[in-house]
């Protein structure tokens, strides 16, 4: 996998994004309950990214989406948090320095658009994940922000985006 792009959602990318995400659920057995997998606009992160101060970005080659990871105003919270994503891989993609470089032009993004802090979710057996994330900066919380819908994530992590 030697010629990949990072490049923003299009409209075109919707249902390849959808699939992508679902896969990943069902590859690692994440709860689809009270995740995710159970967002309305799944089907639609085109349109759902396309809003002020939020953006998705995908991983191509070849033609084929094989990632992607977004942020976005954290609901119900300061307008000085975002979160960050729906940040998902394909097997084939993870190990090689894709999502360190994913990671960074989501938080690059986030500072752009004035963000201060960034909020996380994720799964307590997606450790590769929250290696990546501690070494980025973002540090465990005790309890979670904002309203996000998803109950069944009990890992819950903060990053400065100021320092």
């Amino acid at each position: 996998m030697d010629n990949w792009i990072i490049r923003k959602i299009q409209k075109e990318d919707n249902q390849a994004v959808a699939q992508l995400i679902r896969d990943v659920f069902d590859e690692l057995n994440i709860p689809k309950v009270g995740t995710a997998y159970e967002d309305p606009y799944l089907d639609l992160m085109f349109e759902e990214y396309n809003k002020p101060r939020s953006v998705y970005y995908v991983v191509e080659t070849e033609g084929r989406i094989v990632g992607g990871a977004g942020v976005a105003p954290l609901a119900n919270e300061a307008e000085v948090y975002c979160e960050l994503q729906k940040m998902y891989f394909l097997p084939e993609t993870r190990g090689k320095g894709i999502g360190s470089q994913m990671m960074e032009k989501c938080l690059q993004s986030a500072r752009e658009f004035g963000f201060e802090k960034c909020y996380l979710e994720t799964m307590p057996f997606m450790l590769d994940a929250q290696k990546l994330y501690k070494k980025v900066g973002f540090e465990n919380i005790c309890s979670p922000m904002g309203s996000t819908g998803h109950t069944s994530c009990p890992v819950w992590m903060l990053k400065d985006l100021t320092v």
